[in-house]
């Protein structure tokens, strides 16, 4: 039956639906109680709010009295420390049935400066159909879709023969160091059948959807020097090749003049899915009405199927305690999403020849820091198709395939772990949820189908078999 369609039980979808209903007040107050906690796993926060989030998670997932165990569990970063508490719980399957993993993090963004929000970042405030809060969104709600899908699968099912494990991690927003070692310690009990990842969106409030494709990540960090001490502008001005405009002239080569990457060597990937005007891209990204686009391809192929780079960060001094001084040296940080399907480290190295083979006025290139994580792009399967069938039903819209221009690299992770595993990006943000922005907010009725519609695919699960 591994190829084989799954059918869309209408009958399931809607018992699924009256429970999230039904439900949905104790799932906003639970909502609430983990926004409440400010667990950042970023080394200026204190990490008693992360022990304290897991902590609460692993309570919730306690009273479904549902596993055969619920722990929180640690692995080694690549320096050897521990870390960040990951919440972990298991139950077997039975009579053959497929096992589903539910991932989420219970991690935040920091707030940021308190005086942009509107209510307090860690207190869930409800303003309308929108609750607000750091992490109300991005990705506590997240959290909740999985604990209330659980407990609507024993609701709904006498003795459940569907295996379910959840891996709540508490370090995705640091960038996850941990996640390829605790795959390794905790393979066993985190192989599944089904892997559903909750860390995404959809493409609206009406409309709902499953991520398909993600785009990889490199960085860089480099310095240029051009002199070997910094002098008087005045003096030295015109021929003297200061750092920070030999600077100015490399970066302005990562693109050509229409606004493309101009690095040789990263790809580009053919996109299918919805299209993106102009004006929803202004709306969703606060672009002004005086400012153009970059790039001279579709939107959304531009977003999803090719390279993007941003500078995002210069050492240089800050305008109000700057002198007349030629800097002999400048650093800087370049980020670059690069497509789907794209060698991360192939991709790395080409950004790096184009920063030595344009480094002008002869100044020396010195290579810092560096990153490079894999994109993803979806495989067709039967549990990706049935989960189209349940979101349309619950949205009374037709869901679609998108693409996400970020990237959620520890996905290639569970792929390379678990590889006949089928994987769904599925998620509650809409492009007004503002994750790690102030301001973020979840949209409660989109909470509520997405219970809904995580209900029904446990139970659609629950009635297969792998040989079946």
């Amino acid at each position: 039956m591994a190829n084989q369609e799954i059918p869309l039980n209408q009958s399931q979808l809607t018992s699924a639906k009256e429970f999230a209903d039904r439900t949905f007040p104790q799932a906003l107050a639970q909502l609430g109680d983990l926004v409440k906690i400010p667990g950042v796993a970023w080394p200026s926060f204190d990490p008693k709010f992360l022990e304290e989030s897991a902590q609460a998670v692993k309570a919730q997932l306690q009273q479904l009295k549902f596993f055969d165990f619920v722990e929180i569990r640690k692995a080694a970063k690549p320096d050897g420390q521990l870390g960040a508490p990951a919440v972990v719980a298991r139950r077997a399957g039975k009579n053959g049935a497929p096992h589903v993993l539910l991932y989420a993090h219970h991690d935040v963004q920091p707030p940021g400066k308190d005086e942009l929000w509107d209510s307090e970042p860690f207190v869930a405030t409800l303003r309308g159909d929108r609750l607000y809060g750091r992490g109300a969104s991005d990705d506590k709600s997240g959290v909740i879709t999985h604990l209330f899908a659980i407990r609507g699968l024993t609701e709904l099912v006498d003795s459940p023969d569907v295996g379910v494990t959840v891996f709540i991690e508490g370090e995705e927003e640091a960038g996850s160091p941990s996640f390829q070692n605790f795959l390794a310690d905790n393979k066993d009990d985190l192989a599944a059948d089904l892997i559903i990842v909750a860390d995404s969106g959809n493409w609206s409030t009406e409309t709902p959807a499953l991520t398909a494709s993600l785009r990889g990540m490199i960085s860089q960090t480099f310095s240029l020097q051009t002199l070997d001490h910094a002098v008087h502008s005045g003096l030295y001005g015109g021929p003297l090749p200061d750092a920070m405009t030999a600077m100015i002239r490399l970066l302005g080569t990562l693109w050509d003049e229409d606004g493309n990457v101009a690095i040789a060597g990263l790809e580009s990937e053919p996109m299918n899915g919805p299209e993106i005007s102009l004006e929803q891209l202004r709306h969703e990204s606060g672009m002004l009405s005086t400012s153009g686009r970059m790039g001279s391809h579709p939107l959304a192929q531009q977003l999803w199927g090719e390279p993007a780079a941003t500078v995002i960060g210069i050492d240089a001094p800050a305008v109000d305690v700057s002198s007349n001084t030629a800097l002999p040296s400048v650093r800087a940080r370049v980020s670059v999403r690069i497509a789907p399907s794209q060698d991360p480290a192939a991709a790395l190295e080409a950004l790096k020849s184009h920063l030595g083979n344009n480094a002008p006025f002869g100044a020396q290139l010195e290579f810092g820091e560096s990153e490079a994580g894999p994109g993803y792009r979806a495989k067709d399967g039967r549990y990706a198709a049935l989960m189209h069938g349940i979101l349309s039903g619950n949205w009374g819209q037709q869901s679609v395939d998108m693409g996400i221009g970020a990237s959620i690299p520890f996905i290639a992770d569970f792929a390379k772990a678990f590889p006949a595993a089928e994987i769904l990006v599925t998620g509650v943000e809409d492009p007004d949820s503002r994750a790690h922005s102030p301001n973020e907010s979840q949209h409660l009725p989109t909470l509520r189908k997405a219970i809904a519609s995580e209900t029904a695919l446990l139970i659609h699960a629950n009635s297969l078999t792998l040989n079946g």
